[in-house]
């Protein structure tokens, strides 16, 4: 894999990795993970990761990217049930054959908001919903804590083919990879794990690239960033690093700290320092610029999609405008 200049110095093993690497532990450690593509692995395209939404005003947020929107209401057979990471799920199969992942819990909110905007800047997503009402069958669950779940559907003409890394990838120093780090931290997204990263193939795409990179499994938003005292000890990749659906967290966090020369210090407090420290003034004006296409409607529609109640969605589009005003800011006078 390709890496830039500036990654590649600010990426050098503190002590706390060095350990790990001496105990066989680096696959714990957050975000560090090599990717599992081949290093041989040829140059690809920009418009893997983003393609310029030139349609970006006409965008629908509520629904999003293009897929057949799973039934409310309907019956679903449990195939299997998936007991990691902090939310649980079950993958799962419609009556017409189609699976899906399912996510519980408050996480299934933020990640279809998170996800429609991500999508509406013009980085690629898979189509998620937020299900209201479905009953699992072939399993003893009480039903009533199965509301509301996130549906992504395991479609297959779009098969996932590896992970990516935030560290080592082919886009590091493009604009629009600096960009998508500003986007998350604006969205105060702070999982960053290499495996919530994939990489899938579209062998059906009848326009645009048939590989695409994409940032998933996005719940883990639309909070606060913290940093716990135990991982400054065993900085492990499951450790919680902040809030998540927690409208007065985000409301708080401020988000542009100071400036030092062209780099930009956030009050980010995850322990991914060293990534963004890469972030330039232009980066965050480029974001800010993106994000600031977003209309009103279409900011309400991605937290309508989310099931978000009306007060929240303000509180959360108000934080928000005033994070891209002050990435605006750095541009200077126009």
């Amino acid at each position: 894999m390709l890496i830039g200049v500036r990654m590649r110095k600010k990426l050098q093993l503190n002590r706390w990795t060095s350990a790990l690497l001496l105990t066989g532990l680096t696959a714990s450690c957050a975000g560090m993970g090599a990717p599992k593509l081949s290093t041989a692995e040829p140059k690809v395209e920009l418009s893997s990761l983003w393609i310029e939404p030139a349609d970006l005003a006409s965008r629908d947020f509520f629904d999003g990217p293009r897929g057949t929107a799973p039934v409310e209401g309907a019956r679903y057979e449990v195939i299997s049930v998936d007991s990691k990471g902090y939310s649980g799920g079950y993958d799962v199969r419609d009556a017409n054959g189609a699976k899906w992942s399912v996510k519980l819990g408050k996480e299934a909110q933020t990640e279809v908001t998170v996800s429609r905007i991500l999508w509406g800047l013009g980085f690629h997503q898979p189509p998620v919903y937020l299900v209201h009402d479905w009953q699992a069958a072939g399993v003893a669950v009480d039903q009533t804590k199965l509301h509301p779940a996130r549906f992504r559907q395991n479609a297959e003409d779009a098969k996932v083919v590896g992970d990516w890394s935030w560290y080592e990838n082919q886009f590091v120093g493009s604009a629009p990879f600096q960009g998508l780090l500003v986007v998350n931290l604006m969205l105060n997204n702070w999982d960053w794990k290499t495996s919530n990263n994939k990489i899938y193939d579209l062998p059906r795409a009848t326009s645009g690239p048939t590989r695409v990179y994409v940032v998933r499994d996005l719940g883990a938003s639309l909070g606060r960033t913290s940093f716990p005292s135990l991982l400054r000890w065993t900085p492990l990749r499951g450790a919680p690093q902040g809030s998540r659906n927690d409208v007065d967290g985000f409301a708080e966090q401020g988000f542009i700290k100071e400036i030092d020369g062209d780099q930009v210090r956030f009050h980010y407090n995850g322990i991914h320092q060293n990534l963004v420290e890469t972030i330039r003034v232009q980066d965050v004006v480029w974001a800010s610029r993106l994000m600031s296409r977003v209309s009103d409607e279409q900011w309400h529609d991605a937290f309508r999609a989310g099931g978000f109640p009306p007060g929240e969605q303000q509180r959360y589009i108000e934080k928000l405008k005033a994070k891209i005003r002050e990435g605006l800011a750095l541009a200077g006078p126009a």
